[in-house]
């Protein structure tokens, strides 16, 4: 159960389990408002029920309950897994009336400022699973909501790497993207893809560029990829700040971008500049898996997608991991992955791809998800 099957992180992954289990001949269920992805699950062998998972009522909750526990009946259904607070209430209720196993998946850092959200986050951490998507957010459940000590299992969000690699096919379509934004081709992009909202930290990127451009060196040109969402506002504000470094010709806001591995294959570097804390980080993930070099704040699940000292020696890093506001240290990142001699920048974005393949694949997220429903089916059984 998901609200709707429009683009986001939790949405592809609903997806990507369901085609996973319906290669191995299960029959997989998604039940949503609809979107944009249910051709594509269908396509694959899933099937889409439209449901009215999106609403908050706390009537229509319990209507919707016992809508669910007549569907589980009637179709034979053995598991449910929810993943947004909202229908999960509706999904316990269902899985307890019908005595089928429940779970959920943590995809966010829900706001908790008050004990009623607190109660209405702790479905989430009340499926005889929890899934989190990193051991960040396992240890967010655990302290919230100590309830749920024994259940939590950390699944790390799964990318499509192979969509990543490094292809002819890729670097033709990030040539024309770098045509589209009026990028020189021959320049080093510095590529941040992010939605324009401040705690993805553009401001604090945008100081470290203007630090950067100081240096005198002409070769570089920053891309920032992301729509505005709306923030019109704050977009105008990002461009004053642009024109009063002076970097009107250095770094370009080109809005939304729809082809994240030809961006990855047009960069030189991936900067995550991001100041709030995030459960996962796709972007980090993609871009070492892209073979290109990732600075990262120092939040988060940051530390378990990018690796660096001093938690790992040198010679096993994967990255740069800098303090979030900190536009210095942001700058002198950039100096020195922007002086990195061939060698050396070719052993860091190997080990990065290595270590992206071997921790966040769709594959292994699909292998282990689908390993502890089987685990629930056997006990239930």
């Amino acid at each position: 159960m998901i609200p709707e099957l429009e683009t986001g992180g939790a949405e592809r992954t609903a997806v990507d389990i369901a085609v996973a289990l319906a290669a191995r001949g299960d029959r997989a269920i998604v039940l949503s408002q609809g979107g944009g992805l249910v051709e594509e699950l269908e396509a694959a062998g899933g099937e889409h029920i439209a449901f009215p998972a999106k609403t908050k009522n706390p009537l229509a909750l319990v209507n919707n309950a016992f809508r669910l526990a007549s569907m589980i009946r009637r179709e034979n259904i053995e598991l449910i897994h929810a993943r947004s607070r909202a229908p999960a209430w509706s999904a316990l209720m269902a899985a307890r009336m019908t005595g089928i196993p429940f779970v959920t998946t943590y995809h966010g850092l829900y706001g908790q400022k008050s004990r009623l959200k607190g109660l209405y986050n702790s479905v989430m951490a009340r499926g005889d699973v929890v899934i989190a998507n990193s051991h960040y957010t396992a240890d967010i459940i655990a302290k919230r909501h100590a309830f749920a000590a024994g259940r939590i299992e950390v699944v790390h969000r799964g990318s499509d790497l192979e969509a990543f690699a490094g292809s002819a096919e890729n670097e033709a379509r990030g040539k024309k993207l770098l045509a589209a934004w009026g990028v020189d081709e021959n320049s080093r992009v510095i590529l941040n893809v992010a939605r324009l909202t401040w705690w993805k930290g553009q401001r604090v990127l945008i100081d470290a560029l203007a630090d950067l451009a100081r240096d005198g060196k002409a070769d570089w040109v920053a891309v920032l990829a992301g729509s505005d969402q709306g923030r019109e506002d704050y977009r105008r504000e990002l461009e004053e700040r642009i024109l009063s470094a002076g970097l009107e010709k250095r770094v370009k806001l080109v809005g939304h971008c729809a082809d994240i591995p030809a961006a990855h294959a047009a960069a030189d570097i991936a900067v995550i500049a991001s100041i709030e804390p995030e459960a996962f980080g796709r972007a980090a993930v993609e871009a070492q898996a892209s073979g290109v070099p990732v600075i990262a704040t120092d939040l988060g699940a940051a530390p378990e997608t990018v690796l660096a000292p001093p938690q790992v020696a040198e010679e096993e890093r994967t990255g740069y991991r800098v303090p979030p506001g900190d536009a210095a240290a942001l700058a002198n990142a950039l100096r020195k992955v922007l002086s990195l001699g061939a060698g050396e920048r070719e052993a860091l974005v190997r080990r990065a791809a290595d270590h992206a393949a071997a921790n966040f694949s769709m594959q292994a997220m699909c292998r282990t998800t689908l390993a502890l429903y089987d685990r629930l089916l056997e006990k239930a059984l």
